[in-house]
C-alpha cells in the first residue's frame, strides 16, 4: 500500500486499495461524519470537509432549490449520498446531488443502486484544495449528466457529451441559470444577510424567466 503525501488533516490518498477495504471503511465511518470518500479502481481518497468547503456547497444547493421552486421544476436533493458501481470499481460521495426528471423515481428510496437506478442528474463539486482526486471521470462513468464545479470563487457548469464533460453557458437542469449568476449569488451570500440574499435570488429568477438571455 502506497500513501501519498497529503497536507495535514485535509486529505488522505491511498493506492492499491481493494473494494472490500473501501466498503469496510464506509461501514466503520458510518453516516454521521464530515468526510467525502471516493474510490476509483484501487485509489481511495478521504477528504475532510472544512467550512471553506461546505459553505459554497450549501449555498449552491440553496440556489438550486430556490431556482427549481421559482421555475416549477420538481427536484429531489440527496445531499452527499454514497453512490457505488462495484462492477466499475467506482464509488463517490458528492458534495450535493439532485434529481429532476427522475425525482419521483428516487424520492421514496432509502438506498440508490446505480446498477438499476438512474445516476444523479446534477452534482455539485467544490474544489478548494489542490491535488484533489479528479472525480469527473467517475461522474462520467456512472452517467451524471451535469456537474457544477466551484473553484477559486467561480462556478463553472459542465454537461456530459459523448463520455466527456464540456463547459456550458446555461444549466441543463435549470436553463434559466448561468455560471455567472450562480457565481454572483454564491459570492454575495458571504456579505449579505440571509433574508436579503434569499429575496434577491428569488427576484432575479423571476426577472430572468420574463427576459430569457437578458439577465
Amino acid at each position: 500500500m502506497h500513501v501519498a503525501a497529503p497536507p495535514p488533516v485535509e486529505r488522505v490518498t491511498l493506492r492499491d486499495i481493494s473494494w472490500e477495504f473501501y466498503e469496510r471503511l464506509l461501514h466503520e465511518l458510518g453516516d454521521s461524519r464530515g468526510t467525502r470518500v471516493t474510490y476509483d479502481s484501487g485509489i481511495l481518497q478521504i477528504l475532510v470537509v472544512s467550512a471553506a468547503h461546505d459553505h459554497p456547497n450549501r449555498t449552491l444547493a440553496s440556489i438550486v432549490e430556490v431556482v427549481a421552486e421559482e421555475t416549477g421544476t420538481d427536484v429531489c436533493h440527496l445531499g452527499s449520498t454514497t453512490f457505488q458501481r462495484p462492477d466499475l470499481l467506482k464509488g463517490f460521495e458528492p458534495d450535493s446531488c439532485f434529481y429532476f426528471r427522475h425525482a419521483d423515481a428516487v424520492r421514496a428510496k432509502d438506498n440508490i443502486d446505480l446498477t438499476t437506478d438512474p445516476a444523479p442528474e446534477l452534482v455539485i463539486e467544490v474544489d478548494v484544495t489542490s491535488h484533489s482526486l479528479d472525480r469527473f471521470p467517475i461522474f462520467a462513468a456512472v452517467g451524471v449528466e451535469e456537474v457544477w464545479r466551484y473553484a477559486d470563487g467561480t462556478v463553472s457548469m459542465y454537461a456530459l457529451r459523448e463520455g466527456a464533460y464540456h463547459q456550458i453557458a446555461n444549466s441543463l437542469a435549470l436553463p434559466v441559470l448561468t455560471p455567472e449568476a450562480a457565481t454572483q449569488f454564491a459570492e454575495s451570500y458571504r456579505r449579505t444577510k440571509w433574508p436579503a440574499w434569499f429575496a434577491g435570488l428569488r427576484d432575479w429568477v423571476r426577472r430572468a424567466k420574463e427576459n430569457p438571455g437578458g439577465q
